[in-house]
């Protein structure tokens, strides 16, 4: 996947792309976390932009972008279907990780907390996988 594509992905978009963005990302993040938790080594971070996206407290622009990235990655159909073993979760894990790069720093330790958490809930909870 090129640098092109990527910044097309990540583009914030408008308010109403955004309000669309977010409420796909609401509805659907914890049950593509469940598929993809082994496919993607910084998923404590994938789960902490989550938080970033989600709190009113995040930077518009900043917001805009995880939307984007989540929004992507929470997609049943994308560049590389997800169900395709071994591949499926490559393109999203750039495009996270492009996302993850330009914000980082706007991730919070209550962002990473909330995330720690959320994925020892993950880890005990079988049903949850």
């Amino acid at each position: 996947m090129d640098d092109v594509k990527i910044g097309e992905i990540l583009e914030p978009g408008s308010e109403d792309k955004q309000r669309s963005r977010e409420e796909r990302v609401r509805t659907q993040f914890w049950k593509t976390i469940r598929k993809a938790a082994k496919a993607i080594p910084f998923l404590d971070e994938v789960i902490a932009a989550y938080y970033a996206a989600l709190d009113p407290a995040t930077p518009t622009r900043v917001r805009g972008i995880l939307l984007a990235s989540l929004a992507y990655f929470v997609l049943p159909l994308d560049f590389i279907p997800d169900f395709i073993f071994g591949l499926g979760f490559t393109d999203d894990a750039a495009v996270l990780m492009a996302a993850l790069t330009a914000i980082r720093t706007h991730i919070t330790p209550a962002h990473r907390a909330a995330a720690r958490k959320a994925l020892d809930d993950l880890d005990r909870d079988p049903a949850k996988r």
